[in-house]
């Protein structure tokens, strides 16, 4: 990688200190270490960034952040910690504060705290897309499971119906594949940030990731099948 392409480049990882469905989580020991690490240490090995920063209002956090090789040049300020603060105003706090402080990076990489299958070829995957297309954001997405389109609700009087029940008897291969956001990171240029353009936009491209390497964590039961899944990928033939 050119040193002017490093030089250009930043990775701010989002670890606020009030998670409330799974405690601590990013934090929590996952495999022997903090979870903030796993993503900490891909990021650096990734070796696209001439900075990788922790954005947190957390100062243990901000402790375990450093010891893995994270910076953390701010805490974030608490309008901008709580519950139902969105992952745009954050980021564009992050690159703020770079511009005010001597930076001017041109593209930013959100990485979440807990993406513990967070591969460094991924982000670099990521980072030549977005140089390419010149798109405003470059994410990782998989495919569903399962088709969208024979989904079903569960309505109020128990009883189920389809989404769209003109594809009940579509058979499963002449269905649209469709993917979702796999919940790792977001390349995002430093003005798309700042101006607050939606991540899921018309100039935002996606890299494909197999979906054995995508699990939220947002309960119990996502981190203790993200464990296993983890545990398995690790004992896997290389």
């Amino acid at each position: 990688m050119k040193s002017e392409d490093k030089s250009n480049a930043v990775a701010v990882i989002p670890a606020r200190g009030g998670s409330k469905r799974v405690l601590r989580k990013n934090i929590r020991d996952f495999h022997g270490r903090p979870m903030l690490s796993w993503p900490i240490e891909a990021a650096l090995a990734s070796k696209c960034f001439g900075q990788v920063i922790v954005s947190t209002d957390d100062e243990e956090i901000a402790e375990v952040a450093r010891a893995y090789g994270a910076e953390v040049p701010f805490i974030r300020p608490i309008e901008l910690s709580g519950d139902h603060v969105a992952t745009i105003p954050v980021m564009a706090h992050a690159v703020n504060w770079l511009r005010q402080n001597g930076g001017d990076p041109g593209f930013v990489c959100c990485i979440y705290a807990t993406a513990p299958f967070l591969l460094a070829e991924d982000i670099c995957g990521g980072f030549d897309l977005i140089k390419k297309t010149g798109g405003d954001y470059v994410f990782p997405v998989t495919t569903f499971d399962f088709p969208i389109q024979r989904a079903v609700r569960i309505k109020e009087t128990g009883q189920v119906e389809m989404f769209q029940p003109e594809h009940f008897n579509t058979r499963s291969q002449d269905l649209e594949e469709a993917y979702h956001d796999a919940g790792q990171f977001y390349w995002g240029k430093a003005a798309a940030w700042i101006d607050g353009t939606p991540i899921f936009s018309p100039n935002a491209w996606p890299l494909k990731i197999p979906k054995n390497r995508v699990q939220d964590i947002d309960t119990e039961e996502d981190w203790a099948l993200a464990e296993r899944l983890f545990a398995l990928q690790q004992s896997a033939p290389k």
